[in-house]
């Protein structure tokens, strides 16, 4: 049995062990005992929140989650065929931000109505809403917000809220780290050490958490200050919940916290790498564009002034900046178990921005559906080559990778006015022995923009394999073929336009879709270059360059 395959199953022993354990009333009456009287420390939520979604909110009981809206009825905590994020998003109470952003009376009588239906339906252990990560983000929230809705609140209310803030956090201490990775782990680390702190008799939560949050650092912010997980998106996460961590600290007047700042000083510039030009991110590795308001709350709380690298060697990124072009590619290794269920199969793959106009983007991700999220990690909803139609990293049934790159080598050489990259993987030598080394030479201060894409099989090709390399165009890039469908002109948007050329394939315009904000797919275009590999060596080659005015 592969390593990987035996520590899925261990997981999912655990899994079952740790559920069969809690369910049972022993375990719920285990969970009672002093009630604390009052919150000790209510940390300040520094987020920005949406006032017109807690009005919703209030109106209507309609939810919104990234662009997604969803009316939740007569108090019902479990919609049939509600997605995973929805689910968390309820659950998780994230949503207290809105309403307190909102203000008012009637804002907070409906957030202490809906945490007083919650309680009534969730008084003791349940399987799925007292899950480690949900139940950090609840304690967080009830813990951070309770002065906008709890405080004033009648004795009966806030002896029910101590009450289930005490059972949750006794539950989560006895439940971490368990089976949680991840920016799952560091959710519920948040929560419990906010419980540490705001629970008369609890401070052995937070030195738990603290302990665990020092280990989890080391393990997930790698030595450049990405994230194991290679995703702009989870590094942002992580980045928030250490800033809310060293802001509770502070707020509690504990030591602690210059562990936090130097993770900071390397995630921080590691986030600013990932962003284009629209100060949003490139879109790997499930993320999408991003808001720029908490973009530019995190710069300010970070307090880390440390510049912008070209390379993120350890997560496996590069960047070429010059003068109003940006160049963003994936150079490194597939995502490691148990981070990977969500990485995207797409070594190699690239981005190209002008100014604040995006060109060649990734498809991106779903914020909420499971199916989109899904189709839009494989290798062809990205700018990349795919053989025969096939995923450069196989991706099981669990969202697991099961067939990956072994081997991802790169090399960067800055020269005077250029920068040239040269890598390659072999996510395909188990299929057909073919080795993919992609070299792209930037130049002209970012006007010249060239790719050379070679494959070669070492063991002898047994039957000619079909290549298609994409190019997906942000929707805002008008494009059209021309001279007889050789080359394609593309225009950026108050910009200048760009030719498109390549020579060893057949290039077609084909449909796409982009999903870089919100839930809802934007039509737009992609490039294609089609060739069939006859021998045991091919080569093709392309190239970006501006249209002189």
């Amino acid at each position: 049995m592969p390593f990987s395959v035996f520590r899925q199953v261990r997981s999912h022993l655990q899994k079952r062990v740790s559920t069969l354990a809690c369910n049972t009333v022993l375990y719920n009456w285990s969970l009672g005992g002093t009630v604390p009287d009052k919150i000790l420390v209510s940390p300040c939520d520094i987020w920005p929140g949406d006032a017109e979604h807690g009005r919703w909110l209030i109106d209507s009981g309609t939810f919104e989650l990234n662009g997604d809206q969803m009316e939740l009825h007569n108090a019902d905590w479990e919609p049939q065929g509600i997605e995973p994020a929805w689910y968390d998003h309820l659950h998780s109470h994230d949503w207290l931000r809105d309403l307190k952003t909102l203000s008012g009376n009637q804002a907070r009588r409906a957030a202490r109505a809906m945490v007083q239906s919650w309680m009534d339906d969730y008084p003791v252990w349940d399987a799925r809403s007292w899950r480690s990560d949900i139940l950090g983000r609840r304690i967080a929230n009830w813990i951070a917000f309770y002065g906008f809705f709890g405080e004033s609140a009648d004795d009966d209310f806030q002896f029910a809220l101590h009450e289930s803030l005490a059972r949750q956090a006794r539950h989560l201490a006895r439940s971490l780290p368990g089976s949680l990775s991840g920016l799952e782990l560091f959710y519920a680390i948040k929560g419990l050490a906010y419980a540490g702190l705001a629970l008369e008799g609890r401070e052995g939560c937070l030195e738990q958490a603290l302990t665990l949050m020092d280990k989890e650092i080391d393990k997930q912010i790698l030595s450049d200050g990405g994230h194991v997980s290679r995703s702009p998106q989870i590094l942002m996460d992580v980045i928030r919940i250490l800033i809310d961590l060293r802001t509770a600290l502070q707020s509690g007047g504990y030591p602690g916290q210059e562990k936090i700042q130097h993770a900071l000083d390397r995630a921080v510039p590691a986030l600013r790498f990932f962003r284009h030009g629209d100060r949003r991110f490139a879109l790997m590795n499930g993320a999408q564009e991003g808001d720029e308001e908490v973009m530019k709350a995190i710069l300010l709380q970070a307090r880390s002034r440390a510049r912008t690298l070209n390379s993120l060697p350890h997560t496996g990124y590069e960047r070429i900046a010059m003068g109003r072009a940006l160049f963003v590619m994936d150079t490194g290794k597939p995502v490691a178990y148990p981070h990977d269920k969500r990485a995207h199969a797409a070594p190699l793959s690239f981005e190209f921005s002008y100014g604040r106009e995006r060109v060649f983007t990734n498809c991106g991700t779903h914020p909420t559906s499971a199916d989109w999220r899904t189709a839009l990690r494989f290798t062809p909803a990205h700018n990349a080559l795919a053989i025969d139609d096939r995923n450069a990293c196989e991706i099981g049934e669990d969202g697991h990778f099961l067939r990956r790159p072994r081997v991802v080598q790169s090399s960067r050489e800055d020269m005077d006015g250029a920068v040239l990259i040269d890598a390659c993987h072999d996510g395909y030598v188990p299929i057909n022995g073919i080795t993919h080394r992609r070299r792209i030479y930037m130049a002209d201060h970012g006007h010249d923009l060239r790719g050379e894409e070679s494959l070669n099989c070492a063991v002898g090709l047994s039957r000619p394999v079909s290549i298609a390399m994409r190019f997906h165009l942000h929707p805002d890039v008008p494009v059209s073929l021309v001279n007889e469908e050789r080359e394609a002109l593309l225009r950026v948007k108050n910009g200048p336009g760009w030719r498109f050329t390549v020579n060893g394939g057949t290039l077609r315009l084909e449909n796409s879709v982009y999903l870089g904000e919100g839930v809802r797919p934007r039509k737009t275009k992609q490039l294609v270059v089609y060739t069939q590999m006859t021998e045991d060596y091919t080569q093709l080659k392309w190239a970006l360059q501006q249209e002189s005015v």
